[in-house]
């Protein structure tokens, strides 16, 4: 489990910084590097993300306490 906790971190800053980007400088990376948010690549990077962030709001108790960065309740 702590490898789908590292992949959905993971996931969770790529689109924290291309939020952030696209905030600031109107720039969407993801769109850029697979050539525009319609095509398939790009859905499916914000989907992952999206995935990730559900993941990590759902388990986030689970998830310290497998990190021992909390006592279990």
């Amino acid at each position: 489990m702590k490898t789908i906790d590292i992949i959905a971190a993971c996931l969770l800053v790529i689109g924290g910084l291309n939020w952030g980007l696209w905030g600031l400088f109107d720039l969407d990376v993801v769109a850029t590097v697979f050539g525009g948010f319609s095509t398939a690549a790009a859905r499916i990077i914000s989907v992952l993300v999206g995935a990730a962030a559900l993941y990590q709001a759902l388990s986030v108790r689970a998830i310290q306490t497998r990190w021992h960065l909390a006592t279990p309740a």
